[in-house]
């Protein structure tokens, strides 16, 4: 894949859309565009907060989007419920607009129908290793349970999309409902230790100073792989 035909775009809640919402401001969530610029077709990873900022912001640069990748179904990431704080603009939006699938790991769906309203035909489920197209550019799925039963990340060239799974500093929590601390460090010691020290990691938040950083770098600064074993991981995220 070479990068002249990739359309890459990272987006920060509260900075590049949804300006007005005090409380995407607060979350700092990121939204990832991933698209072929031959076809002009693209796909939105996470769509939440303002659905027509989102929209209007592909059609600037003469997109149109596909499909939506959903990491996971925490309302901040895909809509619904935050929490009892307020309701976020998501998937449900989004397909109010476009007629897209939305693709999300098999074992994540029933979460997202439930978070967000959306029914289970609208929800394309895949295995870990599925691959999606967006024009003709193939996007690699990879199962990271943990955070959630069904948390994935999305791998297109160099580049790791990590929702939640993995920050440049720390890695999301595992203490809400369906959340697994054992599985989590596999994910993060097992399944993404795969990636190259040249891969891109764009997190789903901005809990950094940096918005992105190698893979390389992330193992070395970040704490969450420097516990070597299980038995000390549960003691450090039980």
């Amino acid at each position: 894949m070479t990068d002249d035909r990739l359309y890459f775009r990272q987006l920060l809640a509260g900075r590049d859309f949804a300006l007005s919402n005090p409380v995407a401001g607060q979350m700092v969530n990121f939204v990832y565009l991933i698209g072929d610029k031959v076809s002009r077709q693209c796909m939105v990873v996470d769509p939440a907060w303002s659905i027509k900022d989102l929209l209007d912001l592909v059609a600037q640069d003469d997109m149109q989007i596909t499909g939506a990748l959903a990491t996971h179904y925490h309302a901040d990431h895909v809509g619904g419920n935050l929490m009892g704080a307020c309701n976020v603009e998501g998937i449900a939006e989004l397909l109010e607009h476009v007629q897209v699938p939305v693709h999300c790991q098999k074992d994540e769906a029933q979460w997202i129908s439930r978070s967000t309203g959306v029914e289970a035909d609208d929800l394309q489920t895949h295995d870990s290793g599925d691959e999606v197209f967006v024009g003709d550019l193939p996007i690699r799925l990879i199962h990271t349970p943990g955070h959630t039963p069904g948390s994935q990340c999305f791998l297109v060239g160099d580049r790791l999309v990590a929702g939640d799974t993995l920050f440049l500093e720390g890695c999301g929590p595992t203490d809400l409902p369906g959340d697994n601390s054992e599985e989590l460090y596999r994910s993060l010691h097992q399944r993404l230790s795969k990636l190259t020290d040249d891969t891109i990691l764009y997190p789903g938040h901005l809990y950094s100073s940096d918005s992105q950083a190698t893979m390389g770098e992330t193992r070395s600064n970040n704490h969450v792989f420097q516990v070597s074993s299980l038995e000390d991981w549960l003691r450090f995220m039980p």
